[in-house]
């Protein structure tokens, strides 16, 4: 199809779309009147504007309200990480234990154990100290402290217990 006949046929579907889409009647009278009447009333045009005006300031507000309430989260890395994640679990860990200081353990050697994993932490710490954004000394600092954690929650649960949480 050449240039020319493709603007020719263009030209032809326009103009017969054009014929094929008209109104029934005329709608200019129509247009000029609701122009005419919104020139000649400018309370309306006000009231439209106050609308308008009343739901900008609802959506800002809604914005400034949902911007406060969601917070990025903070993303620690390096040595901040460390502290916090080690601070997270001395917390839970001491909490586990006054919460099981009453019940007697089922062996006699968990604290030595306990010990032994925190040496454990304390080692991964160190070397986290030369590289604080290693992942993988990371996670092995959280699987030593996860350790510490299900060592004192399993020495201090009933037997029975210990079977349905398998």
């Amino acid at each position: 199809m050449s240039k020319t006949n493709f603007e020719q046929d263009l030209a032809d579907q326009l103009v017969n779309t054009c014929k094929s889409r008209r109104p029934e009647r005329d709608l200019w009278p129509g247009i000029e009147l609701a122009l005419s009447s919104e020139a000649s009333d400018p309370s309306r045009i006000a009231q439209g504007k106050k609308t308008y005006l009343v739901a900008a300031t609802i959506a800002m507000f809604a914005l400034i309200g949902w911007l406060s309430i969601v917070q990025q989260p903070v993303s620690l890395t390096g040595n901040d990480l460390v502290v916090s994640l080690s601070e997270q679990h001395l917390e839970q860990k001491n909490a586990l234990l006054v919460r099981f200081q009453d019940q007697p353990a089922l062996t006699e050697n968990w604290q030595e154990q306990l010990t032994e994993l925190d040496d454990g932490a304390d080692a991964i710490k160190t070397a986290l100290e030369n590289e604080p954004n290693n992942m993988a000394l990371l996670k092995m600092l959280q699987s030593a402290h996860q350790k510490q954690i299900n060592l004192i929650e399993r020495v201090h649960s009933p037997k029975w217990q210990q079977r349905s949480q398998m």
